[in-house]
Parts: structure tokens; sequence; C-alpha cells
């Protein structure tokens, strides 16, 4: 069986546009998913290591600012949770779940899997830095007018538009 053909990307936005929307009329936030991975691996980093935890001084500034920071009490969380749900759940309806890894011809496993986790390391550090990731800094910032947003968005973009020349022969021959 064929994948189905991808969802309009104009449309895919503007339906984006309207769960943003609709996230910060009843919650009065944004969307972004770094604040539910950063509650998660911080409740882990207390959990298995509690001397290194209660000894750092990050980790006792996160703990001050959010007594009850358990990830069950941040909704953050249940987005996250709710965005690998709802992925793989398209992913079956469009047949497009399968193990494989996505990779230009010339490149190898290896190479790749190595690229992946450094891309992925230098974005959880940048979306520290930037106190957020994509969607909160830049798509939640744009959708209320944030300065702050407006600059990120274009250091993202402007970014990848430089850096895509370098990394091209990972996708293409």
């Amino acid at each position: 069986m064929t994948p189905k053909a991808y969802m309009n990307p104009y449309f895919a936005g503007f339906l984006l546009g309207c769960v943003l929307l609709t996230t910060i009329y009843l919650t009065g936030r944004g969307l972004g998913a770094s604040g539910g991975v950063k509650s998660v691996v911080l409740y882990g980093v207390e959990q298995l290591a509690p001397e290194h935890y209660n000894n750092t001084t990050y980790y006792v500034n996160y703990k001050a600012g959010n007594p009850d920071h358990s990830p069950l009490n941040s909704w953050l969380f249940y987005e996250v949770i709710g965005v690998l749900v709802g992925a793989f759940f398209s992913g079956v309806l469009s047949n497009r779940v399968a193990l494989k890894l996505e990779k230009g011809p010339s490149v190898t496993n290896r190479t790749r899997l190595i690229f992946a986790v450094i891309g992925g390391a230098l974005f959880g550090f940048g979306s520290q830095l930037g106190r957020g990731c994509t969607s909160g800094s830049a798509l939640s910032g744009m959708a209320v007018m944030s300065f702050g947003g407006i600059v990120t968005m274009l250091a993202i973009f402007g970014g990848a538009y430089m850096l895509a020349w370098f990394f091209r022969k990972l996708w293409l021959k």
C-alpha cells in the first residue's frame, strides 16, 4: 500500500495557527515542547541523583520557582504526549509508519545517526539559551507580536538557510 500524499502545507499551517490561538485562548499560554521535555528530564535527574540535584544551582533555582514540579502537574507534559500519540496515529492513517533511517544515498547510517544526535543536542541546548523551542519562542511569540518571537523566527530560518548548503550531502547526492 502506497503512502497517502502529504497535507497541503498552507492548510497545515492554517490548522497549526488555529491550534495555537485556541491554546492561547484556553490556557493563556502558547505552545511549546521544550518545557514539557525539560520537566521530565529534571524530574528524572532528581529521582536518579537527588544529592546532585539538591547541590546544583540550576536545579535548586528551578525547584524554587516550581515547588510542585512533577511532570504530571505540567500541561506541557501532556501536550508532548499528545503530539507523540497524534503523530503516531497520523503515520498509521497515512501508511507512513516504518522503522527506517532517511538519509542521502551517499551517507552511511552511522554518519546520519551521529549528525542526528549532534543536531538534537544542539537544538536542546539552543532551546535552553533561547528560553524555549521553536514552538514556544518563535511561533507562540510571533502569535502575540513579541519582538523576541519575531527575532527568534528570523534567526531559526536564517540560520537554517545559511547552514543548509554545508549539510545538503546528508540528504542529496
